[in-house]
């Protein structure tokens, strides 16, 4: 089943505990602290793999959690990190971030890896927090969440030409004659219900690789028919070959044909217009081909058209030396148009925070950093306490509330737990 489309929520194994230990044996006065800290939530990974076609692996699998980092020990000794999750994905993967709506991933290259879910930091143990002011820290960290993230995933295959055209014009002949795919063949529309692919080499040695299209009908960029829901795939296509029924075996006009492809595929994205075709005039051994064929080329001078019988094979030479050229004069435009779409999402925003005023007296503090190192700290220890204040401090988040209006005695709300602002404390 092919399947290029799917939405999961990953959510990456959470930091171990930090361990609050000492130092206890004979003959050691003053052991000092002794806890180790807790090790790294499991990342979830993906992997672009050149053998996998298809997202049906992660179709059945809507939630994908990862392991647990391990507590930190005694006698100073971390715990261990969880193991990362690996999730192998059909190379021309794109990962889009689902409440952000931006990509945060695309897949282009066998081999290639990206952290799509973060796992948790593992806690300090108490050891970490020894100064000379405090030389037995009694409280450690809680392990870091994981990042939760619910992404939509979608597969657009990575072909450098991409055949379209009418249902049962002869397009997956064409890749059956060209290459060694096997597609489904038959006399009736939609034969072809998902993208076939295949690999084409011309007699000096040059291949690439051509994606098979379903057909597309009129309207298909509003969801109409089978092809609006892979128009997408012809967007990372360097070369279109548009396949015209030049035998007009449908009793359809083949120039009204070739005017309705080219009007769907610019209603779809006017870029695709942009993109190098030739186009197939096919069957040209059925009676009416030959004057059809002259009708077309009066009409449209300037495109370049090849003349192929593709149930015998013939024409298809020339026509595969041409794409060939064509390919070799725009080897840089799929590696340009897919570095524009990526928004990376590893760089730190200039403020980690927000800040919501509810009354005149009460402020909320939201946002990712600050929630997940409240989660670190325990409040019933006074000495954790006093570090995520200065935790907070470091962050900016006490000149913040300041630069807002908030004042002495306000109340602030973070994770639901409600503070009072003290500048006797946070100075």
């Amino acid at each position: 089943m092919f399947v290029d489309r799917v939405k999961i929520k990953l959510i990456a194994g959470d930091g171990g505990d930090g361990m609050a230990s000492f130092r206890r044996e004979a003959y050691v006065p003053m052991g000092g602290p002794y806890g180790g800290d807790g090790g790294k939530g499991a990342d979830i990974i993906f992997v672009a793999d050149s053998h996998k076609s298809t997202l049906l692996d992660l179709r059945y699998n809507r939630v994908i959690k990862g392991t647990h980092g391990q507590a930190g020990k005694n006698k100073k000794m971390h715990g261990r990190g969880a193991e990362d999750i690996i999730l192998k994905v059909p190379v021309g993967t794109v990962v889009t971030d689902v409440e952000k709506d931006i990509v945060i991933a695309d897949l282009t290259r066998h081999g290639q890896r990206e952290v799509i879910a973060y796992g948790g930091r593992g806690g300090r143990g108490n050891t970490r927090f020894a100064t000379p002011n405090n030389p037995a820290p009694h409280y450690a960290e809680k392990g870091e969440l994981g990042q939760e993230i619910e992404v939509e995933i979608e597969l657009k295959l990575l072909a450098d030409v991409g055949i379209v055209g009418f249902p049962s014009v002869g397009k997956s002949t064409l890749l059956s004659v060209i290459t060694r795919a096997k597609p489904e063949v038959a006399d009736y529309h939609f034969t072809t219900i998902v993208p076939n692919l295949g690999i084409a080499e011309t007699k000096d040695g040059r291949s690439f690789a051509v994606a098979d299209m379903p057909g597309l009908i009129e309207d298909a960029h509003l969801g109409k028919g089978l092809g609006h829901v892979f128009l997408k795939h012809i967007e990372r296509t360097r070369v279109l070959i548009h396949v015209v029924d030049m035998g007009a075996e449908d009793g359809r006009d083949p120039l009204e044909d070739y005017e309705q492809i080219l009007h769907e595929l610019s209603r779809y994205d006017e870029k695709l217009m942009k993109k190098p075709m030739v186009v197939v005039a096919n069957k040209m051994d059925l009676d009416i081909a030959a004057s059809n064929l002259e009708r077309f080329k009066e009409r449209y001078p300037e495109v370049e058209v090849f003349e192929l019988i593709t149930m015998v094979g013939e024409g298809v030479d020339s026509l595969l030396y041409r794409v060939a050229d064509i390919l070799d004069e725009h080897v840089e435009d799929i590696v340009t148009e897919q570095s524009q779409t990526v928004v990376y999402k590893y760089e730190a925003p200039k403020r980690n925070f927000d800040i919501e005023r509810i009354n005149q007296n009460t402020w909320r503090v939201v946002g990712d950093l600050v929630e997940r190192t409240f989660r670190q700290f325990d409040f019933e220890d006074e000495a954790s306490s006093i570090q995520f204040g200065i935790a907070m401090k470091r962050y900016g988040v006490d000149q913040a509330l300041r630069d807002e209006g908030v004042k002495d005695g306000d109340t602030i709300i973070l994770n639901d737990v409600q503070f009072i602002f003290d500048e006797g404390m946070v100075e």
